[in-house]
């Protein structure tokens, strides 16, 4: 969506404070031996204190109030009876819907012992994130976006994942503009003033190829490797980003 009245900004900025709220609150629970349905039941328990709602279960079937991804597992892990262990990469993704607006964010979060592998790629996944919105502003390619997150991405020795990027959101889970996270061939669109996105670096160690988990949600990685991903939804703006989803 772009953003047209005060009250829009206002209802999206509402609605960023919860997302950037929940996930705090849920993050403060990953641990060793803390099952992903009790991470997502938490999740569920704030966002109905806040009176909001998850998007992906009410918009789609979901089988959970937020994303809950592991490891190898990319985007849209289901939650359930998986136990948490040391040395995790456990990623939190939440969109939540409040009054008809929505934002997206999301985090990847440490479980100690941490490998310098593996503490690396969040490094780069939160680097590639700021790369990415110092380059938004009105006016700008928006393959700027893309080109920062890639560039980052290998400058670390990483890949981006080229079936996952980012998106419009705001009215909806998913809207246009989709938005690669790498520079794409051709693509001539640019940021316009008031446009709201979701900027979502998806990072792995590995080939950059993913499937589709037998749930029917869950996509990781198919050789396996480590995947991070961080997010915030922002509103592109002649200044530059106004970031809805952080502190």
């Amino acid at each position: 969506m772009s953003i047209e009245t005060e009250r829009d900004l206002a209802r999206l900025r509402r609605v960023g404070a919860v997302v950037n709220l929940v996930l705090k609150g849920v993050r403060a629970r990953v641990r060793p031996g803390v099952t992903t349905a009790e991470l997502d039941a938490h999740g569920a328990a704030l966002l109905q204190r806040h009176g909001a709602r998850s998007a992906p279960r009410q918009d789609l079937g979901f089988p959970g109030s937020m994303c809950i991804s592991i490891n190898d597992e990319a985007v849209h892990g289901v939650p359930g009876d998986r136990v948490v262990q040391p040395g995790d990469l456990v990623k939190l993704d939440l969109v939540a819907e409040m009054d008809g607006y929505y934002a997206d964010a999301a985090v990847t979060v440490a479980v100690p012992p941490v490998s310098p592998t593996r503490r690396r790629l969040i490094a780069c996944a939160e680097r590639a994130l700021n790369e990415a919105l110092a380059v938004i502003r009105s006016g700008r390619p928006l393959r700027d976006v893309g080109a920062a997150i890639h560039r980052t991405a290998r400058s670390d020795g990483f890949r981006v994942i080229p079936d996952l990027g980012g998106h419009g959101v705001g009215r909806a889970i998913h809207e246009e503009p989709h938005i690669p996270n790498y520079p794409l061939p051709g693509d001539n669109r640019r940021l316009t003033d008031g446009l709201v996105i979701a900027v979502e670096p998806i990072l792995c160690n590995g080939s950059g190829q993913v499937k589709e988990s037998e749930d029917g949600w869950t996509v990781r990685t198919a050789d396996g490797s480590l995947a991070v991903h961080c997010e915030h939804t922002i509103v592109v703006t002649r200044n530059g980003p106004l970031v809805l989803t952080g502190n």
